[in-house]
């Protein structure tokens, strides 16, 4: 029995799409690409509806893949969010209607553990039966759980299609991690102080594995959290990549010195256990690096 599947997927030239690629071709599968560049096999925007629909017609996919971002580096500010959160909406739409042109059976969305909210949790583990979007945010924050609520709506409750939304920790490895490694040794990255807060990681090979598995697993219309099973802080993630790839080890500073840069703040500040037990059970999935420090030390071996 031939179990190829034709999977399009959006954000194939980042630096998780790629990974993802991968991954789909190694388990068989054929893989287009569609992104804005000439390099893609599907040159489209995903914002311009109308271009997007031309240049899928006449194309038979089984599965669609939405890893786009707009971001180009990691976001400092709120507002550096902003063109993803549209993405997030319009983007997503735009991209389910192209969905239902191409006769696509499946579609996955790529999602992330903050669209749970920007606080601190305590210590008892996120499921995927917390609610996912809350409401009575900061108005920055809101906008963004609104955008990642938006979009899992959209992918999981679309009539006809069966949708997956997997909810990705903190990235990080090859591919995401240099950037990190470039400014450490050239001491622009301090560590900050997170004071007993964690957040949720998984390495890129991890996360794009999942993926690969959500391609034929999973319950349609359910959402999975895509995490390792050690949550770190951010500030112990930076030491920690200094310590990995012998770089000068980061000053610490409070949290409270980031303020100016209002996202990464609100990110530094939030503290969250994620459960990964829901994607073990039903997608099978379970991750190679079940710490942040042994992803890193396989990096820079």
């Amino acid at each position: 029995m031939d179990n190829t599947e034709n999977v399009l997927l959006a954000g194939a030239s980042g630096a998780f799409g790629r990974h993802v690629a991968e991954e789909l071709r190694t388990m068989g599968h054929r893989v287009l690409s569609l992104g804005r560049g000439p390099g893609n096999d599907v040159v489209a925007d995903l914002m311009d509806r109308d271009a997007l629909l031309r240049a899928v017609d006449g194309l038979r996919i089984d599965t669609v893949v939405h890893a786009a971002t707009a971001l180009r580096d990691a976001p400092m500010k709120h507002r550096d969010m902003a063109a993803t959160d549209a993405l997030r909406v319009e983007g997503t739409a735009h991209l389910v209607e192209a969905a239902r042109t191409v006769g696509a059976r499946r579609m996955i969305a790529e999602s992330m553990v903050f669209g749970y909210g920007y606080r601190d949790f305590g210590v008892r583990p996120v499921t995927e039966d917390d609610v996912f979007g809350p409401a009575g945010l900061d108005r920055h924050s809101q906008a963004h759980v609104d955008a990642m609520r938006t979009k899992e709506r959209l992918m999981l409750g679309t009539e006809g299609i069966e949708g997956i939304a997997l909810r990705f920790g903190l990235f990080y490895g090859p591919g995401g991690t240099e950037a990190l490694v470039e400014l450490l040794k050239r001491r622009k990255l301090p560590a900050v102080a997170d004071r007993g807060r964690v957040l949720p990681w998984v390495e890129l090979r991890d996360a794009a594995r999942a993926v690969a598995q959500a391609v034929g697993g999973g319950r349609p219309g359910e959402a999975y959290n895509i995490v390792d099973d050690t949550p770190m802080g951010f500030g112990a993630h930076v030491r920690a990549t200094a310590a990995a790839f012998d770089t000068p080890r980061p000053l610490t500073v409070p949290a409270s010195l980031t303020r100016p840069m209002s996202y990464a703040y609100k990110m530094f500040t939030t503290s969250m256990r994620v459960s990964n037990a829901k994607a073990r059970a039903e997608l099978g999935w379970t991750p190679r690096y079940a710490d942040c420090a042994a992803g890193l030390a396989a990096m820079s071996d």
